[in-house]
């Protein structure tokens, strides 16, 4: 049997990637990181104060990955001090309304407040605005973009790598798969004549029992014994999903979903083997491939 080499086109759900940069007096810090997921899932932390950047890095992570649950963290830092304070005059004149407010209800009621100070109000929230001399942000937003565009190029090779390894493992457990179903192929064909013998020995048995019973249904009875220790169906499926998974390894494209399908078909077959064995050798080889698709499909958990 010839077994096909592992494809790098297999991508795993599961990288780490990081990267760091400047622009001027920014300094930068990118972490990229994915885990297993149903369906695509990306999370961005990244300034809000850079318009439209959030967006764009998503577009940026959504153009190169199909599947996975992934988080980007963009961390921005500016070195220089050329930073001023200024009074959001519209925010002030609410607080002070505000407090104006509550001294005259606290009167009303006869209680004494303490005088409000100056620095009590600055510290409210959106009373002073910090800003930067610079508030061009485009010129950053294009430098984080650019690096981002880097790190996902890193980020994709790293679950191409991931993925190569997963397909040598995946290849690996089907050719184990191949030879147990093997295994259980010559197993049935060497008690072909033990399987006749139990025929003879159940006609035997309606026969002597067969008052009252027409020929049809003794032919039923006899076929559903015939079917029930036949494996020969579940040999050819077993085989023919060997060689699809053997196709889907080496496809191009996220093949996850299809994976984790022909999986369950996988152990659905391998049931079968198992309650039609009626011999203890080939019960044992069913109850090694259920093991084995078992950690196939942990395997399969991981594919994009």
């Amino acid at each position: 049997m010839s077994k096909t080499a592992p494809n790098p086109a297999l991508h795993s759900m599961t990288a780490f990637a990081t990267s760091a940069g400047e622009s001027g007096a920014y300094r930068w810090n990118c972490e990229l990181r994915s885990v297993n997921g149903k369906g695509l899932d990306i999370r961005v932390r990244a300034p809000d104060w850079v318009d439209g950047l959030e967006v764009a890095l998503r577009g940026q992570v959504a153009a190169h990955v199909a599947r996975g649950n992934v988080t980007l963290n963009v961390r921005v830092t500016r070195e220089d001090a050329a930073v001023t304070v200024q009074v959001n005059d519209a925010q002030l004149s609410a607080m002070l309304a505000a407090l104006t407010e509550i001294e005259a209800q606290a009167m009303d009621l006869g209680l004494s407040l303490a005088p409000s100070k100056a620095t009590d109000i600055a510290v409210m929230r959106g009373v002073l605005e910090q800003s930067s001399a610079d508030q061009d942000t485009g010129p950053l937003k294009a430098a984080l973009v650019a690096d981002v565009t880097a790190l996902v190029q890193d980020f994709v090779q790293m679950r191409a790598g991931e993925g190569a390894a997963l397909a040598k493992v995946l290849h690996a457990q089907l050719d184990a798969v191949a030879d147990l179903t093997t295994q259980a192929a010559g197993i049935a064909e060497a008690r072909q004549d033990e399987v006749a013998q139990n025929l003879r020995r159940a006609l035997a048995r309606i026969l002597d029992n067969a008052d009252g019973l027409d020929e049809a249904r003794i032919a039923q009875e006899l076929a559903l014994l015939a079917v029930k220790a036949d494996i020969t169906e579940e040999i050819d499926r077993l085989r023919a999903h060997v060689a699809a998974a053997r196709d889907l390894i080496t496809a191009a494209g996220p093949v996850g979903r299809k994976l984790d399908f022909l999986m369950q078909e996988f152990n659905r077959e391998a049931n079968t083997l198992c309650s039609k064995a009626q011999n203890t050798d080939l019960t044992r080889v069913g109850l090694a491939l259920k093991a084995l698709i078992d950690q196939m499909r942990e395997q399969v958990q991981n594919v994009e």
